[in-house]
């Protein structure tokens, strides 16, 4: 549009309203610079938006809107739903539609929606509402309504569900991919119970992981009478993948009795067996292709290693065998009767206190105390496995457990004190609660305790 016809379009002088005549550039009242007008803008006349009333019949004037009435109440009184503005299509920068969302069938602002439901946007939040922001971007909790379906699809599809966000998918380090929560790893607590004989693992409250391993099953002998057998493992933290070696100790010397005690061999014999495959199992760990070198360049001095304690009851015998330091402990159920400490340990202070050179509490007190002098690995030293038989004449509780236990109940009192006086009811509950014991003095170890009841039909003759 040129600068005269803007002139020319001027109705007078917009200072001083003096009538201006084609062609003037200056007003000839005020002499106002009529080149500084900007031009009108175009013709975009504005709609009332309130609309005149009209009259029956009469027609629409020009240019008026024609509004939706809003419907009326029903008969139940119940209004009309509302619409959002997210609800009318909009347009971006460049003119072209914004794409469009399915909104889900029912509307949380309808009457009869669910209570409690989430709201339909993020305008809708508590914050927004209220006109105040944190600034910060908040990340949405999981929709309850697609947390099952997304749990259900995992565990179809063999995966494992987060135990956080109950929505993400474990990955093979043991992280969620929704949340990045790491989920606690399955031997961290453990618990199992076999008829007679139950048992309980747990991290402790200070290691990262729980390298103890425990086994516990029964079988029959030849004449058909049961026998019940416990394997408990610790692992030498010192050596290299001590949770693999004790893990391997433990199924291999279950293996292996399982194996010979239905045979007919003497439970003791089969202990003495049982020890020598684990020690195998443990030794072959050293000797895998491409695993020792990668986790430890000198695998012949820090080869995997684990000690073993293990009781059989069978044939109204008890059988004990271990290496190392684990122990098992006798409880009788009349607690009136002394308990006893069925093993020795192979340590720096029990040699100590058999050589005469320290009495127990002075050997025990010392830093090198919990020094072990045998174990199951490719560097110990000539394996010697250690069993003993028993034959008691009165019921009562074997204790089969790691140093994570009798750390916190050295003496066999202090251990006939820690045990629950239900255990030979409720073996299951009598290991958690030592488990307890142990946590609630410090839980500086990874705790293993297995409980094996121990009836008698008849008086014994004393132990063999």
């Amino acid at each position: 549009m040129s600068q005269s016809h803007q002139q020319a379009s001027l109705p007078g002088c917009p200072s001083c309203e003096e009538p201006l005549e084609s062609g003037d550039r200056f007003c000839g009242g005020c002499g106002y610079d009529l080149s500084a007008v900007p031009a009108p803008p175009a013709d975009r006349p504005t709609v009332a938006i309130t609309v005149p009333a009209q009259g029956a019949g009469a027609p629409a004037a020009a240019g008026a809107v024609e509004w939706p009435r809003a419907s009326a109440t029903n008969s139940s009184e119940v209004p009309a739903p509302t619409h959002r503005p997210a609800d009318l299509p909009g347009v971006d920068s460049g003119g072209r539609p914004l794409p469009t969302t399915d909104r889900a069938a029912v509307r949380f602002d309808e009457p009869g929606s669910p209570k409690g439901a989430a709201p339909d946007g993020p305008g809708d939040a508590a914050g927004e509402s209220s006109g105040e922001s944190s600034g910060d971007f908040e990340l949405a909790a999981p929709d309850p309504r697609t947390v099952e379906h997304a749990a259900a699809g995992a565990s179809a599809a063999g995966a494992k569900v987060c135990v956080a966000c109950r929505s993400g998918r474990v990955d093979t380090d043991g992280y969620c991919e929704n949340c990045g929560h790491a989920q606690p790893r399955e031997r961290d607590h453990m618990e199992q119970e076999l008829g007679a004989v139950a048992a309980v693992s747990d991290r402790g409250l200070r290691h990262h992981r729980n390298e103890d391993a425990f086994a516990v099953s029964c079988t029959a002998l030849p004449d058909g009478s049961p026998a019940v057998v416990a394997i408990v493992c610790d692992g030498v933290s010192s050596a290299s993948r001590p949770d693999e070696a004790s893990a391997a100790a433990a199924g291999a010397a279950n293996e292996s009795l399982l194996e010979s005690l239905p045979r007919g061999s003497h439970p003791q014999q089969a202990m003495h067996e049982a020890i020598l495959a684990a020690s195998e199992a443990v030794n072959a760990l050293a000797q895998e292709p491409g695993r020792a070198l990668e986790h430890d360049q000198h695998r012949h001095q820090n080869a995997p290693a684990c000690t073993l304690v293990g009781a059989i009851m069978a044939g109204g015998l008890l059988i004990v065998g271990w290496v190392g330091d684990s122990r098992v402990y006798w409880i009788p159920e009349d607690r009136s009767q002394p308990p006893a400490r069925l093993t020795e340990d192979d340590s720096w202070a029990a040699q100590m206190v058999a050589a005469g050179l320290m009495n127990e509490a002075e050997a025990y007190a010392d830093e090198r105390a919990h020094a072990i002098t045998g174990w199951l690995g490719a560097d110990a030293y000539e394996l010697e496995p250690h069993t003993a038989s028993f034959k008691p004449d009165r019921a009562g509780l074997v204790v089969v457990c790691t140093d994570g236990l009798w750390n916190y109940a050295e003496s066999p009192a202090e251990m006939a004190a820690a045990v629950p006086s239900d255990a030979c009811e409720r073996p299951l509950h009598g290991a958690q609660v030592l488990v307890g014991h142990a946590l609630d003095g410090g839980g500086h170890d990874n705790v293993t305790v297995a409980l094996l009841p121990f009836a008698v039909a008849a008086r014994g003759a004393g132990s063999a």
